[in-house]
């Protein structure tokens, strides 16, 4: 997906005149306040029958208490959802006025919105806008989805680009009998510590791969893939994953952890790359879920709320690295089975929006999300919806979606999105969705819904996702590779990506002397019978696993063997 430009002045500059004739007037600063008002519309993805596009209009005139932008299309198009305006349309005109919450609009004021329509044939873009009735100019934003924003970065970087192959990964999956089938794929690579900068025991480093992924761009355009991952505290709900940093050395994170990768990564020998980062995944969720009175609160998680060096360490991310003209963030937004639940939904946006606004950073420096990394949270359920009911009983009041308000991670990822949204990101936000693990193919795939005896005969019968239970995250047994990593495959969604290197452990089976900072959990532990966080089931890890991020064969054939599609 993309990321909504400012409304500049485009090709087409439009004033009102006496007679009411629009004349046109030079492209310039001069211009901007010779018009009332201008228009950025832009489509950020488009589909045989169908497209998401965001509009941006800026007031240039008199401050407004409310407002509404129309225009109409020349061919068949139409609206069928839309979010922070209430679009009506008869025929071809269309109308978008403001919602209750943004119909302020001062002099130099800016408001967006975005909507998603249907069509067939051409999707011709409008050519004149009105505001409160008085005509725009126009910001030719076109259709293709790659135009640059004033930081210059494009709407989404996936788009018309090739996606790293770190060679360290790639060689281990060709090394698996049948691993060469996947060996080229593109995988994120993990800076989980700071001696992973300059590489740790051997490995590459930042530089290193930034170097192999010049090698690999040739003459075309090349996104890299990094997962920064070291916060204070790190990971306070899962010891396997606890970082090197304690609670209080956030100085140290900025100073010796994030610095160091700016300054590599504005090195204008690596400006030609697009480099996409995932910011600390599981870290502003576990604030949401994991504090206060709540069953599944950790001492340590009320401590990284109660001293906010998660919402300053991530903050100080975005900020920094946000200021480098090709780096793309993405905020790690957990998976549906952490977050889509009434009561973390909302609550989790608006963390994200106070973290994103902190120690210098903007909602500018997020150019989106992502979800479900290093997880294995099924992408599309198809064999039941949330609005499904048995026998009376609707599918939230089933013990595996236990009132959730999304059964997959697509509809999640989209719906977040629009949440986000609503909380002041940008319009033209984009999603990310790891699909490195959720394939749940193989011989225990179900092939249509399952029986009709209870809600919960329904949903288990019919349900990919075959975890015991949805708060399972550790090397889960029978998981398979989901979709290969693709450009904009559906609304919303910038990429499926495998950020998570499918091989990886999620962490150790038992107790594992090390100098990386990785305790021993539990739910890493085929024996565990689990706690309030997993509905006290057993874990269903698989046994005899490395540390987290340590290679396991046993998991990676695992994976192929269940993956979906299949190899």
């Amino acid at each position: 997906m993309s990321r909504a430009r400012t409304a500049l002045l485009g090709a087409l500059a439009l004033i009102a005149t006496g007679s009411g004739a629009a004349a046109a007037v030079p492209a310039d600063v001069e211009a901007v306040a010779a018009v009332p008002c201008t228009v950025d519309y832009k489509v950020q993805n488009q589909w045989d029958t169908g497209f998401t596009a965001a509009v941006t209009v800026t007031n240039n005139g008199a401050a407004k208490s409310s407002w509404a932008v129309k225009w109409s299309y020349a061919g068949n198009q139409k609206v069928t959802s839309g979010w922070n305006a209430r679009i009506s349309q008869s025929g071809t005109a269309v109308t978008a006025a403001n919602e209750s919450y943004n119909g302020t609009l001062g002099t130099g004021g800016s408001a967006s919105f975005g909507f998603n329509a249907s069509y067939s044939g051409t999707n011709a873009l409008p050519t004149a806008f009105t505001l409160d009735g008085v005509t725009c100019n126009v910001d030719d934003g076109g259709g293709g989805g790659t135009d640059p924003d004033p930081s210059g970065k494009v709407d989404n970087p996936y788009a018309g680009a090739k996606v790293y192959v770190n060679p360290e990964w790639s060689a281990k999956a060709a090394a698996e009998t049948g691993g060469s089938r996947i060996s080229n794929q593109p995988t994120g690579v993990w800076l989980d510590r700071i001696a992973a900068i300059n590489g740790a025991s051997g490995s590459m480093g930042l530089r290193a791969h930034l170097d192999a992924a010049l090698a690999q761009k040739g003459s075309g355009e090349e996104v890299v893939q990094l997962v920064v991952y070291d916060l204070p505290g790190r990971d306070c709900a899962a010891l396997a994953s606890n970082g090197e940093l304690g609670p209080t050395e956030i100085d140290k994170y900025k100073t010796q952890f994030i610095d160091p990768i700016a300054a590599i990564l504005s090195d204008s020998k690596y400006a030609g790359l697009r480099i996409v980062t995932t910011i600390e995944i599981d870290s502003l969720p576990n604030l949401v879920t994991n504090t206060g009175s709540r069953a599944t609160a950790t001492p340590a998680c009320d401590t990284m709320l109660a001293n906010g060096n998660y919402v300053k360490g991530v903050g100080y991310a975005l900020a920094k690295l946000g200021a480098i003209p090709n780096v793309y963030n993405y905020i790690d937004a957990g998976h549906h089975g952490w977050l889509g639940w009434d009561d973390n939904f909302a609550p989790s946006a608006t963390l994200f929006k106070q973290a994103a606004t902190s120690e210098g950073a903007t909602v500018g420096d997020v150019h989106g999300f992502i979800t479900n990394t290093a997880n294995y949270s099924a992408l599309k359920e198809n064999n039941f919806t949330i609005n499904d009911t048995v026998n009376g009983t609707s599918v939230r009041q089933s013990k595996w979606v236990d009132w959730n308000r999304y059964v997959d991670e697509l509809s999640y990822a989209q719906g977040f999105r629009n949440q986000l949204v609503s909380v002041g990101f940008d319009s033209g936000i984009g999603m990310l969705i790891d699909t490195s693990r959720n394939g749940w193919g193989g011989t225990a795939r179900p092939a249509g819904p399952g029986a009709t005896t209870s809600v919960d005969t329904y949903v288990d019968g019919g349900r990919y996702d075959r975890r015991i239970h949805m708060g399972n995250w550790c090397n889960q047994s029978g998981a398979g590779l989901g979709e290969r990593p693709k450009a904009a495959p559906a609304t919303g969604i910038d990429a499926y990506v495998w950020m998570k290197p499918p091989g990886e452990s999620d962490g150790s089976s038992s107790a594992i002397a090390n100098d990386e900072g990785k305790g021993f959990d539990r739910m890493c532990d085929p024996m565990y019978t689990g706690n309030a966080r997993n509905g006290n089931s057993l874990s269903g890890a698989l046994p005899n696993a490395p540390l987290s991020g340590h290679w396991f064969s046993a998991q990676f054939q695992e994976l192929m063997k269940n993956a979906y599609p299949a190899l």
